[in-house]
């Protein structure tokens, strides 16, 4: 009976937690295109200040030499960019797409400081909709399993010992 009991809580946890995932997706979907917008003044900063002297983006990164501050402030620089085109690509793939779609392309939900930021804001709630009714099955299905699994894992040695004897 314990274990049952058990098993339906983390059931019920796995579905509340899943139920979260359209909500907060957003809330991450939305610090992301302001992260991206953010990135791009200062990567057009660069850029411009770099066509003012006839210069690529690149060349002007490799100029950046001597000091030890311009070299440290080059790297950062190089960062910038790189994180910029990482999550400018991560916007086009997730932007317009439904909680089912964003599921499927989680992988994009990587950027530690874009989710930091959209969970100090994010909270969570029981939202009333399809999708989250969808994902809270899901999640319910899943925490059952892994609970179920668990404790089938964690009985085994014992039920072996009690056919033996």
């Amino acid at each position: 009976m314990i274990l049952r009991a058990i098993t339906l809580a983390a059931g019920l946890t796995g579905a509340f937690g899943a139920a979260q995932f359209p909500a907060f997706s957003q809330q991450y979907l939305q610090r992301l295109g302001g992260a991206v917008d953010a990135l791009e003044e200062v990567v057009a900063d660069f850029d411009a200040s770099a066509a003012a002297e006839g210069l690529s983006r690149a060349e002007a990164l490799r100029q950046m030499q001597g000091a030890e501050f311009i070299e440290r402030r080059r790297a950062d620089m190089q960062r910038t960019f790189e994180r910029h085109a990482a999550l400018t690509a991560d916007l086009e793939v997730l932007s317009g797409q439904g909680p089912f779609m964003r599921a499927y392309h989680a992988a994009r939900l990587t950027d530690v400081d874009v989710a930091r930021r959209a969970w100090q804001v994010f909270e969570p709630a029981l939202p009333l909709t399809l999708s989250a009714a969808i994902f809270a099955t899901v999640g319910f299905v899943l925490g059952t399993l892994i609970c179920r699994g668990l404790l089938a894992a964690l009985r085994w040695p014992l039920r072996r010992r009690a056919l033996s004897a």
